[in-house]
């Protein structure tokens, strides 16, 4: 395996994450490799009369510590999220006091599917039952989608580029990759990048139910995200935000960081097929495998993991095996172990592409592979799926998948670190 070395790299220093199945980076790597589930009955509110009544929630979350009331109560959860799990990849990578960095070379780029869901609901029941006066002043601020890494921006004093971006299912993956060029150009030393979402209310739920998306197994939660399972019939809704520490390596080797990983290759295409299906060919997300092992340098046989998008869905997972298939080769993807993350999360939308990188990250770190939960009848017997627990792994590069409504397709090579 050799790597581009025409250019500066980008490595992967610290990770933070707010998931279904823990709040923190250690909880959460724990909960994988156990292969917990964290869908459950919905309880933050009233779902009767929804024909899907199950997600994956986010538990014990508390901000204290993190966010002072006051931007607590100026914040939708998608942004508190993001700004808890910022502060852990901050804190990871050794970044707390920030010493030796020039606040002109620090980026945020932060992502989300659906943005401030249930603050633009709660302004608008305000609205309704208060009048005008009533609507908070705060209002175009809360509810943006770039709110996260704006607050994000004035709490770490970070003056270089910060914007979010929107690529549906994709965004976590997108943000990375468009941070990861920030740096790779020159234009920035460190990053704060992923997704977050917090999209699990009534009417996400009525609406995703009704294009006939979602598992309705209310009755089985755990069981119910079923990747690459022939029973399976749809992904679960989940919320979250997984956010990485992104260096320049030189940067981070100056200042004594452990690398945890490089982001060593990226590539973004488009469907251009269909609001919410794939494009049966799977080409766009061949183009996408394709162009991320090309900007890495490598070859498809250099692919020692595939972490999937896995989403549980009837045409989603048998579209990616194919493409697969056309990406790496039969032979080579049937030596290939692969995994997929939201088999234990649930689909946590724009957070979800970010929270794979850094289960990818880990995996590379920790010499493991989580398992797929609740594949009980591969559909894709040709797939070297990773099942009935977590497999140890030696190997170097993991390709992680990330494909979304909108035709979005958003594909990251992670590989261990040499300098």
């Amino acid at each position: 395996m050799e790597l581009r070395t025409d250019r500066r790299r980008v490595v992967v220093t610290g990770c933070g994450v707010v998931s279904p199945v823990g709040n923190t980076t250690a909880d959460f790597w724990a909960a994988l490799l156990a292969g917990r589930s964290g869908v459950r009955p919905v309880t933050r509110f009233d779902v009767s009369g929804l024909p899907v009544r199950i997600g994956g929630d986010v538990t014990g979350f508390d901000t204290t510590g993190y966010l002072t009331p006051q931007e607590a109560r100026r914040s939708d959860r998608f942004t508190q999220y993001a700004v808890v799990a910022a502060a852990q990849a901050m804190r990871a990578a050794g970044l707390e006091e920030q010493a030796g960095t020039d606040p002109h070379r620090f980026a945020a780029v932060i992502g989300s599917g659906y943005g401030a869901a249930h603050a633009i609901q709660q302004q608008y029941d305000v609205l309704q039952g208060q009048g005008p006066r009533r609507v908070s002043p705060y209002h175009s601020v809360l509810t943006a989608i770039d709110h996260p890494a704006s607050l994000l921006s004035i709490k770490y004093g970070i003056s270089g580029p910060s914007c979010a971006v929107s690529a549906a299912c994709a965004t976590g993956a997108v943000a990375l990759g468009e941070a990861t060029e920030l740096i790779r150009s020159g234009r920035a030393d460190l990053a704060l990048a992923g997704g977050t979402d917090d999209a699990l209310t009534a009417v996400d739920l009525a609406g995703t139910a009704n294009a006939q998306a979602l598992s309705r197994r209310n009755d089985d939660p755990e069981g119910a995200s079923r990747p690459f399972d022939r029973d399976r019939d749809g992904f679960v809704m989940a919320v979250g935000a997984t956010v990485l520490t992104l260096e320049e390596a030189g940067h981070a080797e100056r200042r004594g960081a452990e690398i945890l990983a490089e982001v060593a290759g990226y590539a973004a295409t488009t469907d251009a097929h269909h609001a919410t299906a794939p494009d049966p060919t799977g080409a766009g997300a061949v183009r996408a495998m394709r162009g991320a092992l090309a900007d890495a340098g490598l070859a498809p046989e250099d692919v020692g993991q595939v972490s999937a998008h896995g989403t549980g869905t009837l045409l989603n997972d048998r579209i990616e095996a194919a493409a697969l298939r056309q990406a790496l080769g039969p032979d080579h993807l049937s030596r290939t172990p692969v995994t997929a993350v939201k088999s234990m999360t649930g689909h946590m939308l724009g957070a979800s592409g970010a929270a794979e990188a850094a289960a990818a990250v880990l995996s590379l770190r920790d010499r493991k592979i989580p398992p797929v939960r609740n594949c009980d009848h591969p559909a894709e017997e040709d797939l070297d799926l990773v099942l009935k627990g977590a497999r140890d792994w030696d190997g170097d590069v993991v390709l992680s998948n990330s494909f979304g409504f909108g035709g979005h397709n958003a594909v990251l090579v992670l590989t261990r670190y040499r300098s």
